[in-house]
C-alpha cells in the first residue's frame, strides 16, 4: 500500500519550511513592536466553544467542522479558527483582571482545520497568523490593528494590496437592518441559490457574502447597512475613517462587505492583494471587532478587536508579487575527515565548534576528500577544517578561509579552546584578501 497525505493537507519540506519561519519571524517582531505577546491554545476545543461562538448557522459550524466525541463521550472539535480559543481563554484565566495591561495584546500562529473542497489557498488544515486585543472601545485600536497588518506585509515586501473596511453596526443596527434585508430579498427568495434561500431567515447578511453569481448580483442592490447605523456605531466608523486618514492609510468603504463569522460588530476589514493570479483567494487577511464576544463565553463586559491572516495565502502573494525570501543556507564550519582514524576526532570538532556558539557540520559517509569539499561549498562553508591521519598525529588541522582560499595550520587546542579567535582571525584574513 502506497500511503500519503491526508486529502487537503501538506508536507513543508527543507527548502519550504524555512519561508514559513520568516513569514512567522517577520510576524513576532512586528507584533513585539505593538507591544502583542504571544499565546498557545490547544489544537482541539469543546464543540460548544466554537458554535456559541462563531455562530450555529455559519457554514463554519454548520457544514466545515472536524468535530467528534471522544472517549469520555465529551463532544470535540478541532479548532476552524482562532479568536474563540483565545477569548475561551482569555475568560477561563481572568486576563481581564485589573493587574493585567489594558488593552490586553496577544498574538498565535497555528493550524486550523476546516472540512472543505480542496483548492489553491484553501486547504482542510491551513495555518494562521492572527493579533487580538481586549479591553477598549477606543477607534484607536481598531486602526493600530489595522495599521499593524498592513506594516507586517510591508515588512515582507508585499505592496500590491489594499484595505476595504465596513461596519456591521451594534445590535440595534443588526436588528433593524437585518430586517430591511428581509424585506428586498424576499420577492428575489426564488432567484436565490439554494444556500441562500436557507441564510434568506436564518442569517441574512450571509447572503451579502455568497460566492454565487446570481445572489451577487441581486445584492448589488441591497440596502446599505451603513444606512442603518445607531448614532453610537456611526460615531465610531467615522472616527476610524478620520483616523486612518490622519495616518495616511489608504482605504475603500465597501458596505456590502460582511464576515463569516457571528460574533462581529462595529468595524470590520479585509485586507485584499491585487496580484496577479490571486483570483478568489485575494482575501489575505481579515478581521474586526466583537465587542459581545467574550459575555457569549462567561466574562465580563470586555470589547476586543482582532484579525487573522493565512500563511499560504501570503505565500501565494508573495509568488504572485515574485518578492524574493531570504534563505539563510550556510555554516560556519565543515570539518573534512580523511581515514577512518579521524573518525572521533572529526566528531569531537564539530561538536567543540558547536560549543562555541557557532553553526558546524562534517561528513558522515566515509567520502572521498573532493566530496567531502564539494559539500563544503554546496553549504557555504566559511571555513572548513581538514584532519587526516598525519595531522592527527601532529595534534593538528588546517583551516581554510572558503572565500579566499587562504589556509594556516592550527593546533587541535587551539580549536579546542579558542575558537572563536580562530574563526575571527581567519576571516579578517579573508576579509583582507
Amino acid at each position: 500500500m502506497s500511503y500519503q497525505k491526508p486529502k487537503g493537507t501538506n508536507d513543508l519540506l527543507p527548502g519550504t519550511s524555512e519561508k514559513w519561519q520568516f513569514i512567522e519571524e517577520t510576524a513576532r517582531l512586528i507584533f513585539r513592536d505593538y507591544q502583542y505577546e504571544e499565546i498557545r491554545t490547544p489544537i482541539f476545543e469543546h464543540y460548544e466553544v466554537i458554535s456559541r461562538s462563531v455562530g450555529d448557522t455559519t457554514d463554519i459550524v454548520s457544514k466545515e467542522m472536524y468535530d467528534f466525541y471522544d472517549k469520555g463521550k465529551r463532544h470535540i472539535t478541532l479548532r476552524p479558527e482562532g479568536t474563540a480559543p483565545i477569548v475561551r481563554s482569555f475568560v477561563e484565566h481572568k486576563l481581564f483582571g485589573p493587574e493585567f495591561a489594558k488593552p490586553y495584546k496577544t498574538y498565535y500562529m497555528g493550524p486550523m482545520f476546516r472540512y472543505e473542497r480542496p483548492q489553491a489557498g484553501r486547504l482542510r488544515q491551513f495555518h494562521q497568523i492572527g493579533a487580538e486585543a481586549f479591553g477598549s472601545v477606543n477607534p484607536a485600536v481598531d486602526v493600530e490593528s489595522m495599521a499593524m497588518a498592513l506594516d507586517f506585509f510591508k515588512q515582507l515586501g508585499i505592496q500590491q494590496i489594499r484595505l476595504v473596511i465596513n461596519s456591521l453596526g451594534d445590535k440595534a443596527t443588526r436588528k433593524a437592518y437585518r430586517q430591511a434585508l428581509i424585506d428586498y430579498l424576499e420577492p428575489k427568495q426564488e432567484e436565490l441559490s439554494e444556500d441562500s434561500k436557507r441564510r434568506l431567515h436564518e442569517n441574512p447578511l450571509r447572503v451579502l457574502d455568497s460566492k454565487d453569481k446570481k445572489d451577487r448580483a441581486i445584492v448589488v442592490d441591497a440596502p446599505s447597512i451603513l444606512d442603518y447605523l445607531s448614532d453610537s456605531s456611526k460615531a465610531h466608523f467615522e472616527t476610524v475613517k478620520a483616523m486612518l486618514d490622519a495616518l495616511a492609510i489608504p482605504y475603500e468603504v465597501d458596505s456590502n462587505m460582511v464576515r463569516g463569522l457571528d460574533y462581529y460588530t462595529d468595524t470590520i476589514f479585509e485586507i485584499m492583494s491585487d496580484a496577479p493570479g490571486m483570483g478568489a483567494q485575494s482575501t489575505i487577511c481579515a478581521g474586526g471587532r466583537y465587542n459581545g464576544l467574550v459575555e457569549e463565553l462567561g466574562g465580563p463586559e470586555t470589547p476586543g478587536f482582532g484579525f487573522a491572516l493565512g500563511i499560504e495565502r501570503v505565500l501565494m502573494t508573495m509568488e504572485a508579487e515574485e518578492v524574493v525570501i531570504p534563505v539563510i543556507n550556510e555554516i560556519d564550519a565543515y570539518i573534512v575527515g580523511i581515514g577512518s582514524e579521524t573518525n572521533a576526532e572529526a566528531l569531537k570538532l564539530v561538536q567543540a565548534i558547536r560549543g562555541f556558539g557557532f553553526s558546524a557540520d562534517r561528513d558522515f559517509m566515509n567520502r572521498k576528500p573532493k566530496a567531502q569539499f564539494k559539500t563544503a561549498d554546496k553549504a557555504n562553508a566559511k571555513l572548513v577544517l581538514t584532519i587526516g591521519e598525519s595531522e592527527l598525529t601532529d595534534g593538528i588541522v588546517k583551516v581554510k578561509a572558503m572565500a579566499t582560499r587562504n589556509e594556516k595550520t592550527f593546533a587541535l587546542t587551539d580549536i579546542y579552546e579558542r575558537f572563536d579567535e580562530v574563526y575571527d582571525e581567519m576571516l579578517t584574513v579573508a576579509f583582507e584578501e
